[in-house]
């Protein structure tokens, strides 16, 4: 690939996925010619991985940084990741501030909630629960608060333990995790295994925790729908996720 690119990394929603949560037959080729060219490619979502697994069954890719950060697969291979530990006295503080605060929680890859979560995301399995006894035991990937503006999830913050943050995402939900769990911190960590330096990597994103790995990676690339603090973070701009930005733009930059 031009530019000395080895590596491309994408968010899902919003970015490589349609608003209809599909990818598109000619993004499939691009991505396909992309990696028969010997550059790797890989997510970086807030999704789980059933969900990325559950809507693209048969999309190929070579490595992904899950949660956020909290879990990291290279090749099917989990090579580490950064969970919350007692993660029912984070839920219990959160709740003790705000009884009414919608809260769940992703742990060994099931979604524990006190709401209804299909009302954030439509056909999302869950295991309803007022006291999140289930959690008592485990080592959580990441908690989500019904939270809508930066200021919110600052006040989240105050909350947590030193070793935990809140990030809005979607504009409607904060996630709080370890604050070694970030795209950033996972894409290091693939970038390593595979022997690829940051500096030959372009990202592409549209949200709020997308800025930090578009400014770290050698060439960041925010899409048209993307927030203006997104795009000021980004060394360009591509199309919109519904005109196949991410495949338009690497086909452009592919030998």
């Amino acid at each position: 690939m031009k530019n000395g690119i080895r590596m491309v990394v994408t968010d899902l929603d919003g970015t490589l996925l349609r608003d209809d949560k599909t990818i598109s037959a000619y993004t499939e080729s691009v991505i396909a010619r992309l990696r028969a060219s010997g550059v790797r490619f890989a997510l970086a979502t807030a999704r789980p991985i059933r969900s990325v697994r559950g809507f693209l069954p048969r999309f190929d890719f070579d490595g992904a940084v899950y949660h956020n950060g909290a879990v990291v697969e290279a090749g099917g291979r989990r090579l580490s990741g950064f969970g919350i530990e007692e993660p029912r006295d984070v839920v219990r503080a959160v709740l003790a501030a705000d009884p009414t605060a919608r809260v769940a929680v992703e742990a060994d890859d099931v979604l524990f909630g006190n709401f209804d979560t299909r009302t954030v995301w439509p056909g999302v399995t869950c295991v309803r629960t007022d006291d999140f006894r289930e959690i008592e035991s485990l080592t959580a990937d990441k908690l989500i608060v019904g939270a809508r503006t930066p200021k919110e999830a600052e006040a989240l913050e105050r909350l947590l333990p030193a070793a935990l943050y809140a990030q809005i995402s979607e504009n409607v939900i904060a996630m709080i995790m370890n604050r070694q769990a970030t795209k950033v911190n996972g894409i290091q960590m693939l970038a390593r295994a595979w022997g690829v330096d940051m500096s030959e990597i372009a990202a592409f994103g549209d949200d709020y925790n997308d800025e930090d790995m578009l400014r770290r990676c050698g060439l960041g690339v925010a899409m048209a729908n993307a927030l203006d603090e997104v795009k000021a973070a980004a060394d360009a701009v591509c199309l919109s996720n519904e005109e196949d930005g991410v495949a338009r733009w690497l086909e452009t930059y592919l030998d």
